[in-house]
């Protein structure tokens, strides 16, 4: 496996993880609790990654880790638990999925990213397939549910853009900058959650549970792969990993919860995944016309050198030594 296959694997496996959190939520944690949830995902996973790594944000990097995590998880969250309580699942997956196409466009205006034809037509055709596998006929609508959907995802896509244009303080790693983002976006949460839902329900033993894997397994460790990714990645890249989630709730609700999966869903999985797949390949070069070979050659060198952010740069050099 290459290296740049490596980083989009372990990257996947975020958006992945995402997609059990339906099943989670509504199979092990009290109900109506929303903004409760997201605090209990976010905080603990933060304070948690804090305490591993014993590293803060020093200088610009206070105000910076405040907005990512605002941005990613402060924002993200309460608007996600808001447009899923207003309109149906399907509806909030298919509005959620135009993330792309919010990525494409900040990706160019912030990263100098320029749009393709590629980037939008995968990113269309994503969301097209997320449509197929969650809308179902005559889903509801409702105005501020859209609203909050649109809203949500143009926050995490604006996460994914600001990570990328920051990238991170030398000599920080990835683990403790998501611990920065958790720990400021669950701050965010905070207020807001007992503002509006009260004091914490009482919890069972399930629910702890349930929580602790939100926590460290679909956020923590979640969170760390995606930043993670990011950094290695073109934005666009990434953000077309995001199908892999409702793609995976799908999966999971029909293995575990018994619910129909029909031929439009299976072909709608198809295409999102083809979707996905189609965004991480990398665009074909042009070859450059090969030089004319000089009459004698003493001596010819080749290597290759692997650079950062996990592309490969092949470079061949030829020494050459005309003898009259």
């Amino acid at each position: 496996m290459s290296r740049k296959a490596a980083v989009v694997a372990l990257t996947a496996l975020a958006p992945i993880s995402w997609g059990s959190t339906y099943f989670v939520t509504t199979e092990f944690l009290p109900a109506d609790r929303p903004l409760f949830t997201g605090l209990m995902r976010a905080l603990p996973a933060g304070l948690a990654l804090l305490a591993l790594t014993r590293k803060l944000p020093q200088g610009a990097w206070w105000w910076k880790s405040a907005v990512l995590g605002a941005l990613n998880i402060g924002a993200f969250f309460p608007l996600l638990f808001l447009a899923a309580y207003r309109l149906p699942g399907g509806v909030a997956a298919v509005v959620g999925s135009v993330g792309p196409l919010f990525v494409v466009g900040l990706a160019a205006l912030f990263l100098g990213e320029k749009p393709t034809v590629k980037s939008l037509l995968t990113a269309v055709t994503a969301a097209f397939g997320v449509s197929l596998v969650v809308l179902k006929a005559g889903a509801a609508f409702d105005t501020i549910g859209v609203a909050a959907g649109l809203l949500s995802s143009l926050s995490m896509s604006a996460g994914i853009v600001f990570t990328k244009r920051w990238g991170r303080p030398e000599g920080v790693g990835a683990l403790a900058l998501t611990g920065w983002q958790l720990t400021a976006g669950g701050l965010v949460i905070l207020p807001i959650a007992f503002l509006i839902e009260g004091a914490p329900p009482a919890l069972t033993g399930t629910n702890l549970a349930g929580y602790a894997y939100l926590a460290f397994g679909n956020t923590a460790i979640s969170y760390f792969l995606w930043f993670r990714g990011i950094e290695r990645m073109s934005a666009s890249s990434a953000t077309l990993l995001g199908p892999l989630s409702p793609i995976t709730a799908a999966v999971i609700g029909w293995v575990a919860l018994g619910q129909a999966l029909g031929t439009v869903q299976v072909l709608g999985m198809l295409i999102a995944f083809g979707a996905t797949l189609a965004g991480q390949l990398s665009p074909r070069t042009a070859k450059t016309p090969q030089a004319p070979e000089a009459p004698q050659v003493s001596e010819v060198e080749s290597f290759s050198a692997t650079e950062k952010n996990g592309q490969e740069v092949s470079m061949d050099l030829e020494v050459s030594e005309v003898r009259r």
